[in-house]
C-alpha cells in the first residue's frame, strides 16, 4: 500500500507539472497546449493521486464523464486541472452510494447501483447533478471558499458564487459544533476539509449536494397535501387567487434559446474602457412572499383550527373589519380588484430577495461595507412594486430596530415591512441645531399616530411589520428554486394609513431595484466579487442588455442603445449604493415607472453625478401613454455641476454663482433657515443639492453627496399623479457625440406635502 500511495505522489507530481495555463469560458474547449510546472496538487490530481484518493474514485469517474456545459466537449475533469479558483465539495464514495439508494427507493431506478437507470437522459442527468453542484468556479483566488469563510457565513446565508448548475448553496451548522453543513444535508469532513490546491480548495462531504427543484407553486401544493403546520391558510389564498402557475415559473425558455444559440450578443466595450458588456446567461423569474403563519391566524380567528381556516373565512374577516373597501366582495378571487386577491398579492414580489440581499447596506452616512460591516448607522430601505394590483411595499433596516430583535444577532435582525418611524432629522420637533443629535437621521422611538380605524394585531400600524428569521421559522421554509417565503409577526395590509405614510415621505428607489431581473439574476451587485467582473478588471464589472431582447421587462430600447449596468462594487464611486446604469450611443429609451401610493401631485426627481465631462444630455418625456409621452421642459444637461460645467473641451465656470469648491462647501455651516433660501434657488431652475444620506468614495471620512458639487439632484417632472395609473418616462439622447454617457443612479417620487410643507420643510437627508 506504501508503494501505491507512493506511485501516486509521483503520478501526481508529474501531472501536476504539465498542466494547462488558461482557463476559458464553458462555451470553449480548454486549451491543453501551455503548461507550468508546480510541485503540489491541483484540485484534480487531489482527487485522483492524493493519500485520500480512494475515497473518491466515484466522483472522479463522473468528472470524467460530465461536460463542462451542454456547448462544450471538455469535462469538469478538465476544468478542475486548470489554473482557476475552485472550491470543491467532493462527495466521498459512500455519498455517491447513498445518494443511489435514495434514488431506488423513490422508484427512479430499478436498483441502487449504475446499472438501475432506465434511460440515458436519466443517467446523464443525475452525473450532472452529482457534478454540477460540487463545484464553484470563481474569477480569481479570492473567490475560493476556505472554511474560514465558510464559518463566517451567516446560517442560511447564501455563498456569493454560483455553483456550475447556477444555484447558490448555503452552509449551517449544527449543536454549537465543529460540524457545518452544505445545504443542511451535506456534512464538511472534520478531517479532509480546507485541502488547498494550486487552484482552489478540497472539502470533502459525506452527501451529495443536490439542491430542491422545487418551486413556490410545488411547496404550496405540498404543504396543503401533507397538511403540516406553517403557512397552510396562505397556501389555499394564494392558490385560490390563481397565482400558482405564475409561482411555477422558473426561466424565460427564450432567452435561454437566444443565448445558447449565440443570437444575442454581447455589447461592445464601454465608451469609458469599463469592460465589455457581456449579456447574462441567463433570464430566470423569482418571487418573495411575506407570510402570516398558520398560528398567527388561529390567534385572529379563534375557534378554529389552521386545517380548518378556509378562504372565505379570511375574506369575512377582511370585510368585518373594513380593510380593502373600495374591493370588490364576491368569489372571483382571481380578479385583482377582489379584496382577497387584493389582500394576497400585497404579500407577493416578483423578486427573490434572499435573506442576505433582503436589505442593501453600502455607503450610507457612517457605514462603508469593507469597513464597518454589521455596524448599522443610519436606517437603510427599498422600495418595490407588489404582484398583482400595482402597490409600493417598503422593506427597512435601522440600528434602533435591530435592537428590537434579540432574538438576532446577524444580518436579518430588525428587517420590518412598512416601518415608519419619526426620525431626527433636523426638522419639527428635532430642529434645534444646538444638538447635533437632532439631525443625526436615527429613530427617534417616535412613530406617528396610526391615521386609520384598523391597526395592527396588538401593535401600532406605524412600528411596521416584523420579518422573521429564528431557526425554527427556517427549518420550515426549504430554499427553492425560483422563490423565498419568510414568516411574518402581524397581518400586512396597504391600508389607507400605510398609502398616507408613503405618500408622506421622500420615497428614493435604486434603479437597480426597479426592475426585478436584475435582482432575480444576481445582476445588483452583490456583495462580493462580481459574477460579470471582466477581463483586466479586479473589482466591479459591467453587464450588458441587448436591444434585440427585453431583458428588462419595463425598459424598452430604440436601436443605437448602448445598455450597461455598471456594478461600483469597491470603487468608491459618487453614486448612491454606488453602483449605476450607464447608456451611450444614439440611445432612446423608455421605461415603466413604479405606483404611486395616493393621488396627489409629486415631483420625480433624477439623481446625477456630474463629476465626468462624459456626461450626455437628454431629452425627457413622460405620461401614461408609452406611444406618446410629451416633453418635459428643455433637455436635461447631465455635463452641469455646481460649481463646473465639465465638457469634452474643458471646464466652464458654474452658472451657479459659485466659484470654487471651498466656496460651495461652506455653505455646509450656514444655519438651517439660510440653507433653505439656497435651496430655493436652486429649485427655480429644476436642480436640488445632493442628498446627506450617502457619501462619496472608499471611506465614512469621505464627502457625503450633499457637500460634492457634482452630486445633484434634477427636477424632471412636477404632474398631478393617480396610483391606479401606470406611468413611463423616455430619455432620448440631444447629442451627436455617441460615446458621451447617460447616468442613472436613482429616481426620487415625492408629494408636494413633502417638498412644499409649510410646518416641517423637506430634509436634507
Amino acid at each position: 500500500m506504501k508503494d501505491m500511495t507512493s506511485i501516486r505522489r509521483i503520478i501526481g507530481g508529474i501531472l501536476a507539472g504539465v498542466l494547462t495555463v488558461y482557463m476559458i469560458s464553458c462555451t470553449e474547449e480548454i486549451n491543453t497546449e501551455d503548461r507550468f510546472t508546480a510541485t503540489d496538487y491541483t484540485v484534480m490530481s487531489y482527487l485522483e493521486y492524493s493519500d485520500e484518493a480512494p475515497n473518491y474514485t466515484e466522483y472522479v469517474s463522473l468528472l470524467y464523464q460530465v461536460p463542462i456545459s451542454d456547448q462544450s466537449n471538455s469535462t469538469v475533469a478538465q476544468l478542475l486541472s486548470t489554473r482557476g479558483a475552485y472550491t470543491c465539495f467532493a462527495p466521498n464514495n459512500k455519498a455517491i452510494y447513498d445518494y443511489l439508494d435514495s434514488l431506488y427507493k423513490k422508484g427512479i431506478i430499478t436498483e441502487p447501483t449504475w446499472d438501475g437507470f432506465r434511460s440515458e437522459a436519466t443517467l446523464d442527468s443525475v452525473r450532472k447533478v452529482i457534478v454540477y453542484n460540487s463545484v464553484l468556479d470563481g474569477s480569481n483566488i479570492d473567490q475560493v471558499l476556505e472554511m474560514g469563510d465558510i464559518n463566517s457565513q451567516n446560517d442560511e446565508d447564501e455563498f456569493t458564487l454560483p455553483n456550475l448548475n447556477d444555484r447558490k448553496l448555503y452552509k449551517t451548522h449544527i449543536d454549537q459544533t465543529d460540524s457545518v453543513f452544505i445545504n443542511g444535508v451535506s456534512l464538511i469532513d472534520l478531517k479532509n476539509r480546507d485541502v488547498k490546491t494550486l487552484n482552489g480548495r478540497v472539502h470533502e462531504v459525506h452527501a451529495v449536494i443536490a439542491p430542491s427543484n422545487d418551486t413556490m407553486s410545488d411547496m404550496l401544493r405540498q404543504m396543503i397535501a401533507e397538511g403540516e403546520k406553517g403557512f397552510i391558510v396562505m397556501a389555499k389564498l394564494i392558490l385560490a387567487c390563481g397565482l400558482d402557475d405564475t409561482l411555477s415559473k422558473t426561466q424565460d425558455d427564450v432567452w435561454e434559446k437566444l443565448y445558447k444559440t449565440k443570437a444575442v450578443k454581447d455589447l461592445p466595450l464601454h465608451s469609458d474602457a469599463e469592460g465589455t458588456g457581456p449579456i447574462p446567461d441567463h433570464r430566470k423569474y423569482g418571487f418573495t412572499i411575506f407570510a402570516e403563519p398558520d398560528a398567527y391566524w388561529e390567534e385572529l380567528l379563534p375557534g378554529k383550527t389552521y386545517n380548518q381556516i378556509e378562504v372565505g373565512d379570511i375574506k369575512q374577516f377582511l370585510i368585518d373589519n373594513q380593510l380593502y373597501p373600495d374591493a370588490r366582495q364576491d368569489d372571483d378571487y382571481t380578479n385583482e380588484n377582489n379584496i382577497v386577491n387584493q389582500f394576497v398579492t400585497y404579500h407577493v414580489l416578483p423578486e427573490k430577495l434572499t435573506p442576505e440581499n433582503i436589505v442593501i447596506h453600502y455607503n450610507e452616512n457612517g457605514y462603508y461595507f469593507s469597513q464597518t460591516a454589521g455596524q448599522y448607522t443610519i436606517p437603510v430601505y427599498e422600495y418595490y412594486t407588489t404582484m398583482g394590483k400595482r402597490r409600493l411595499l417598503k422593506i427597512y433596516q435601522s440600528k434602533e430596530s435591530a435592537l428590537e430583535d434579540p432574538e438576532l444577532s446577524d444580518g436579518n435582525a430588525g428587517i420590518y415591512l412598512n416601518r415608519f418611524p419619526i426620525l431626527r432629522n433636523g426638522r419639527g420637533q428635532f430642529s434645534d441645531e444646538s444638538n447635533p443629535t437632532n439631525n443625526d437621521y436615527h429613530e427617534s422611538g417616535l412613530f406617528k399616530e396610526p391615521g386609520s380605524a384598523f391597526c395592527y394585531h396588538k401593535a401600532d400600524e406605524n412600528r411596521g411589520v416584523r420579518v422573521r428569521f429564528q431557526a425554527e421559522d427556517a427549518a420550515k421554509h426549504k430554499k427553492l428554486l425560483n422563490s423565498c417565503i419568510y414568516p411574518i409577526e402581524r397581518l400586512l395590509v396597504y391600508t389607507e394609513n400605510i398609502q398616507n405614510r408613503l405618500a408622506g415621505e421622500r420615497i428614493r428607489i435604486n434603479m437597480a431595484a426597479m426592475f426585478p431581473e436584475m435582482i432575480n439574476n444576481d445582476l445588483r451587485r452583490p456583495m462580493g466579487k462580481y459574477k460579470f467582473s471582466p477581463a483586466g478588471h479586479k473589482t466591479g464589472g459591467t453587464v450588458g442588455f441587448p436591444v434585440e431582447y427585453p431583458y428588462l421587462a419595463d425598459v424598452t430600447m430604440r436601436d443605437g442603445t448602448g445598455f450597461y449596468y455598471l456594478s461600483g462594487y469597491s470603487r468608491g464611486w459618487h453614486n448612491y449604493q454606488g453602483d449605476e446604469f450607464n447608456i451611450i450611443g444614439k440611445y432612446e429609451f423608455t421605461m415603466k415607472l413604479p405606483p404611486v401610493p395616493k393621488r396627489g401631485h409629486y415631483e420625480i426627481r433624477f439623481g446625477v453625478s456630474s463629476g465626468s465631462s462624459k456626461r450626455s444630455m437628454c431629452q425627457v418625456y413622460f405620461g401614461s401613454d408609452p406611444n406618446y409621452l410629451p416633453a418635459q421642459d428643455i433637455p436635461m444637461d447631465l455635463r452641469i455641476g455646481f460649481v463646473y460645467h465639465r465638457f469634452k473641451n474643458g471646464n466652464q465656470t458654474s452658472t451657479f454663482g459659485y466659484t470654487n469648491e471651498a466656496g460651495y462647501k461652506a455653505e455646509e455651516k450656514l444655519s438651517t433657515e439660510e440653507q433653505d433660501e439656497v435651496t430655493k434657488g436652486l429649485r427655480a431652475r429644476g436642480f436640488m443639492k445632493g442628498p446627506k444620506y450617502y457619501h462619496c468614495g472608499s471611506s465614512t471620512s469621505a464627502d457625503l453627496g450633499i457637500v460634492r458639487e457634482n452630486v445633484t439632484r434634477r427636477i424632471m417632472v412636477s404632474k398631478d399623479l393617480d396610483p391606479d395609473e401606470t406611468y413611463y418616462i423616455r430619455f432620448k439622447s440631444v447629442l451627436d457625440d455617441e460615446e458621451l454617457q447617460f447616468f442613472m443612479d436613482y429616481f426620487e417620487f415625492v408629494a408636494k406635502d413633502v417638498y412644499d410643507n409649510p410646518v416641517e420643510p423637506e430634509d436634507i437627508w
